[in-house]
């Protein structure tokens, strides 16, 4: 019988699991491997875990020593979600959050957002040496509509994950050819791994700008953020606001101009934002005062 084995990683990761469970059952898993991910609020390690106990499917955590165990296998290994090496790249497909060659790398549907694209979507290829080169074997995409936050955009997300993994599987399963292409290397662009400091607004943006970057960053990510009189302070949730006429501007850059109806209102280099919801590191309210100005 075809199995296949599971490195998979946050929502989209289980999301793909329980349904392959769901259609092909868990006699069609060879084992599974997840790892956890501190970066974000929530990671589903927990939930990828349990789900593959209860089914009684062999489950390894990413740091314990599985190199028996894949030697050992010679079906198929799909990656989703997963961030680091596998040793072993024989029949690895790795499932990747873009229309590549555009993207390559880490954090690609966040830079998505960031930059304003209208298409998002999903690419399984071939493993290869050099990270998201591999030959490409199908493509889904989605439509994307702002204002999106970054947790509606995964939503998009997973159901074109798991329609992947089914063709692929099928196709396996009947013993077809996976046929695939060569990426053209003219169209290929990377987008970068973030860290703390990636998360702090860069109040040289336009408010359109900021407002997609407080979408893309949100929840399960940990939020976008400044600095207010030395203060981390977290974004959740903010608005254009009608622009002014401002004076100087490039000098009042990050001020509060107006609080109106509770909620500041915040000078930007081009337009004006509202904050709608920003929170204190441990997550309570701010509610702030007219002379501001967040860096």
């Amino acid at each position: 019988m075809n199995k296949l084995a599971f490195y998979i990683m946050n929502s989209k990761g289980f999301y793909v699991l329980k349904n392959f469970i769901d259609k092909f059952g868990s006699s069609s898993v060879a084992y599974v491997v997840s790892g956890e991910d501190k970066n974000i609020q929530k990671d589903f390690f927990k939930e990828i875990k349990e789900l593959a106990t209860k089914e009684k499917i062999k489950f390894f955590n990413r740091f314990e020593d599985i190199t028996p165990i894949e030697k050992g296998f010679s079906g198929y290994k799909f990656a989703i979600g997963w961030r680091w090496l596998i040793k072993d790249e024989r029949n690895l497909i790795v499932f990747h959050d873009s229309l590549l060659p555009k993207y390559r790398g880490f954090a690609p549907l966040v830079n998505y957002l960031i930059n304003n694209e209208n298409l998002g979507g999903v690419t399984a290829l071939f493993a290869s040496s050099e990270y998201d080169k591999g030959n490409i074997i199908a493509q889904k995409s989605f439509e994307i509509n702002y204002p999106i936050k970054i947790n509606e955009a995964i939503q998009k997300t997973e159901p074109l994950y798991f329609e992947l993994v089914d063709e692929i599987f099928t196709n396996i399963k009947n013993s077809n050819e996976l046929k695939s292409i060569k990426q053209n290397e003219s169209k290929a662009t990377y987008s970068l791994w973030l860290n703390n400091e990636d998360y702090f607004i860069d109040w040289s943006w336009s408010a359109e700008k900021i407002k997609r970057f407080v979408d893309a960053v949100g929840y399960p990510y940990d939020n976008a953020k400044a600095y207010l009189n030395s203060e981390v302070v977290k974004f959740l949730d903010v608005e254009i606001v009608e622009d002014k006429v401002v004076e100087d501007r490039e000098r009042h850059i990050g001020k509060v101009i107006f609080i109106k109806d509770g909620m500041p209102i915040v000078v930007c280099n081009d337009g004006l934002i509202g904050l709608r919801d920003i929170r204190d590191e441990n997550d309570n309210e701010m509610f702030i005062n007219f002379r501001s100005r967040f860096k």
